[in-house]
């Protein structure tokens, strides 16, 4: 449980985790501002950069990279460098809070085992997105307008039609959906340049052949024990990210693994009709609804990313994410994370909390545990599920992803069991994901309507045309 290792985890900070972020920081704001004009505040951020991989096989091309950036001619293999050494650095961080996690936590890791690097794909489609980038940058957020958003269209369009560049459509999509929604950026007051940041260099890396997945492939057998699920909710995407525990077939170590799932949707599409979505996927969909175990057959994976075919999974005997998460998780072996995912914000352990109580304060909801007040990040609760802010303050039990933020570490709920009005209450984030079982929220999906219903009806209806 977590209350007993929190001293650990909290107490003094990482060594040069502020500095790296720093330099981040600064590079970020080089960015907002474009690389068309670099100003004198913008050439120290790049050579900041430069300094920070100067020790590092990175050292060469990113200088190389710095003077094409700060005399205004980079090129897409320049950004390509610069995108390279921020993510280093981000990795770097991301290592660091990692490891004071495991050893907090006492949790083994597997080591990272790479799989053979990939050339850059040269299709058309991936040189338009490497066009569109290249002229995002050199404009800056700031820089942004509706021709140069518009242009991600084509591109998007191109990638969604190749099944092993949809990652980075979708990726490009909502880039652009972001910034759209901000026009006229040089107009709005506060830029959010760390993640429109991490988005464009991740969709850089994409485009020149960096694979987000590269880890040696292998299959694994085994059963499937679920513990929380992760909803990403978008403009552009739904996405439902499994958190699970592993019994391998035939024996071993019990492993942390994730199952993840998305699909690509309009604005429209909002709260549990994000799960009609994901309707290719009923053997998952209903181990969610139902938390019941799952015994899979040879399900490829990369590293502890399983990726999930319905046809080689068979639901099994209901299950106790609870029971589970006490009596495995703290022995589950986790496994390395893939270089290209190896940021701060994409920390998310699963952690079992008990024996703890919930108090607001400053506007915010903390669970004291032990003496210290960690955050409960309430905001990240999805409306595709019935967990809300009242419900996890009721909670006396919190299946949760220990996440770090801003300086701070935090709490993520996934499950909950509470006591309301006398009742124990237990609520799941995928309980709903074969249909919405509050009568309150079901009566008022009904009459809002079938947002997906109707948006295949009428996309049939032009394909008929």
């Amino acid at each position: 449980m977590l209350a007993a290792h929190l001293a650990r985890l909290t107490d003094g900070e990482v060594p040069g985790l502020a500095e790296t972020l720093a330099v981040v920081d600064d590079v970020d704001d080089a960015l907002t501002r474009g690389l068309a004009r670099v100003s004198e505040p913008d050439a120290a951020a790049w050579a900041a950069l430069a300094g920070a991989v100067a020790d590092t096989p990175l050292a060469d091309r990113t200088a190389d990279a710095v003077r094409a950036a700060t005399t205004g001619a980079p090129t897409e293999a320049h950004l390509a460098v610069l995108a390279g050494a921020r993510a280093a650095l981000l990795g770097a961080a991301h290592d660091a809070l990692l490891d004071r996690v495991d050893a907090a936590l006492g949790r083994s890791r597997a080591p990272w085992a790479a799989a053979p690097g990939l050339a850059p794909d040269p299709s058309p489609a991936v040189a338009g997105a490497r066009a569109w980038l290249h002229e995002l940058a050199l404009a800056g957020w700031r820089g942004a307008d509706h021709d140069l958003v518009s242009g991600a269209a084509a591109p998007v369009e191109a990638a969604l039609a190749v099944p092993g560049l949809r990652r980075l459509a979708v990726l490009l999509d909502g880039l652009a959906a972001e910034l759209r929604a901000g026009l006229p950026v040089a107009a709005m007051p506060r830029v959010p340049a760390r993640r429109w940041a991490d988005l464009w260099s991740r969709a850089v890396l994409l485009a020149a052949g960096a694979a987000a997945e590269a880890a040696a492939p292998e299959t694994v057998s085994g059963r499937l024990l679920p513990l929380g699920v992760d909803v990403h909710e978008h403009d552009t995407a739904f996405q439902a990210q499994l958190h699970a525990l592993l019994e391998p077939a035939g024996g071993g170590d019990v492993r942390l693994v994730r199952v993840t799932v998305a699909a690509a949707k309009v604005a429209t599409i909002v709260g549990p009709a994000g799960w009609r979505l994901l309707e290719a996927y009923p053997i998952l969909l209903k181990a969610l609804a139902e938390r019941r175990a799952v015994t899979v057959t040879d399900l490829p994976a990369h590293g502890g990313d399983l990726r999930w075919v319905d046809e080689r999974a068979e639901l099994a005997d209901p299950t106790d994410p609870f029971a589970a998460a006490r009596v495995l998780l703290a022995g589950a072996t986790a496994a390395a994370t893939p270089p290209l995912t190896r940021h701060p914000a994409a920390i998310a352990e699963p952690v079992l909390v008990e024996g703890y109580t919930a108090r607001h304060d400053d506007g915010g909801l903390f669970f004291d545990l032990d003496g210290r007040a960690v955050p409960v990040a309430v905001d990240r609760l999805p409306a595709a599920g019935p967990l809300t802010p009242a419900l996890v303050a009721a909670s006396t039990a919190c299946l949760a992803l220990l996440r770090w933020d801003d300086g701070r570490w935090l709490l993520q709920p996934l499950a909950v069991r509470a006591s309301v009005k006398r009742q124990a209450v237990e609520a799941h984030n995928g309980d709903w994901a074969c249909g919405v079982t509050d009568p309150k929220t079901a009566k008022a999906e009904a009459k809002a309507g079938d947002a997906v219903a109707v948006l295949r009806e009428r996309a049939g209806r032009l394909l008929r045309r």
